[in-house]
């Protein structure tokens, strides 16, 4: 088996260790429940002492576990991913030889504790193993859509590199951060939606160094377009169960710094646009004037939701009526031709006019149509998924579609 670790120690020698499962290690007087989990002071140090001890992930930290095996005397740990736990795994700076291993993995490896009279096993050093495969893929602990607030627009925008990115550290706490660890180094590994967000901001600082006229929201368009939705084998990105993921996990992909230094088109949008999207949820001028700081009139007609100028599209209660929204794309690259290109949503069928859009000049604007028409409204009842591309041959302007038919 293969898990992820940061541990500085190894197991001393190549012979093996004899193996437990921590549920059969409780301490005199401790719940098998919290030893399953490897909770503070629940093992037993006569049933651990010298032993590779199995602990089950969740309610305490994973670095915790870990100390409660080293003070019951344990020789090293195997941290099991729970079934909400999935696939995801993580390499953290263990106090003691350790690894954490996938759910599917811990089910392979429990069954092989029950089934051994004297089970054993070793773990290896880590090292580091390049070029994985797959990746990327969606972390657990990632949010996901629909949009709860505004389902018309899609949410996350985008994913970045989030799990065991090794980064810079200060010496005021321990790589861990828990208060019982006293080493400090230069260098870490953390994971969470807060490693992918600088990802995310460096990049749109450089976008802004290179494209110093290019809008906030035209650089997240360049991110979003230009983003890729499968994985280094071609396919499409997974989960952490390793399932297929889809936009409602990663967005518009996985954002891919260099393509996005040249989009071609992008979505721009100023603050009425989101002014307008504001009158078109219903906030009246007292509110919008706090928004804009001065009233805003809101347009005769009043604006749709979906219409809001983003690099992804959504339309939520599709009826036999069928539906449409507007878009408009800017060049920011040189004068040619976009075709559009659409990957249909399940059970419904997508159209865009015009289908073919040619820019003379730099900063040339031009609007365009789809529409939306049900085929078989039970396939998309529950959310089916497209993208619209448009490609002048060498760049492909990509956005997602979703579509929830009302059926």
């Amino acid at each position: 088996m293969q898990g992820q670790s940061m541990s500085e120690t190894s197991l001393k020698g190549k012979e093996s260790y004899p193996m437990i499962d921590s549920a059969e290690a409780a301490a005199p007087g401790r719940a098998v429940d919290d030893a399953k989990i490897c909770l503070q002071g629940s093992l037993d140090p006569e049933k651990v002492k010298g032993k590779i001890v199995v602990c089950l992930r969740g309610t305490s930290a994973r670095v915790a576990k870990g100390l409660t095996v080293l003070q019951a005397g344990g020789a090293a740990m195997v941290l099991a991913n729970d079934a909400a736990s999935g696939n995801e795994i993580i390499a953290d700076a263990h106090l003691l030889p350790a690894t954490h291993i996938r759910h599917s993995d811990g089910l392979t490896l429990y069954n092989y504790l029950k089934s051994a009279k004297s089970p054993e096993g070793y773990l290896e050093k880590p090292e580091t193993i390049l070029e994985t495969k797959p990746a990327p893929y969606m972390a657990a602990f990632s949010s996901q859509g629909p949009n709860p607030v505004n389902p018309e627009i899609l949410k996350p925008d985008i994913t970045a590199p989030g799990v065991s990115v090794i980064a810079a550290f200060t010496r005021a706490m321990a790589p861990t951060e828990l208060a019982f660890d006293e080493r400090r180094v230069a260098f870490t590994s953390m994971s969470g939606t807060s490693m992918s967000c600088p990802h995310v901001s460096g990049l749109v600082g450089l976008l802004k160094a290179l494209h110093p006229d290019w809008s906030p929201s035209a650089i997240k368009s360049a991110m979003m377009t230009t983003a890729i939705d499968v994985d280094n084998k071609g396919e499409s990105i997974l989960n952490a169960s390793l399932a297929p993921a889809g936009p409602f996990a990663y967005g518009a992909g996985h954002v891919w710094p260099s393509r996005s230094m040249n989009p071609g088109l992008v979505y721009d949008l100023g603050p009425d646009h989101y002014l307008d999207f504001l009158c078109a949820l219903k906030y009246n001028a007292t509110v919008l004037s706090m928004f804009n700081g001065e009233p805003y009139k809101c347009p005769e007609k009043a604006p749709k939701i979906e219409d809001l100028n983003y690099p992804s599209i959504t339309v939520v209660n599709l009826t036999a009526s069928g539906a449409m929204v507007k878009r408009t794309v800017k060049n920011v690259g040189s004068p040619c031709k976009y075709k559009a290109m659409v990957r249909q949503p399940a059970g419904v069928h997508v159209t865009v006019s015009p289908d073919v859009m040619e820019f003379g000049k730099k900063g040339e604007e031009k609007t365009f149509e789809v529409k939306f028409e049900t085929k078989n409204a039970k396939l998309a009842k529950n959310y089916a998924f497209g993208a619209l591309i448009w490609s002048n041959g060498v760049q492909f302007v990509k956005s997602p579609i979703v579509v929830k038919t009302a059926a």
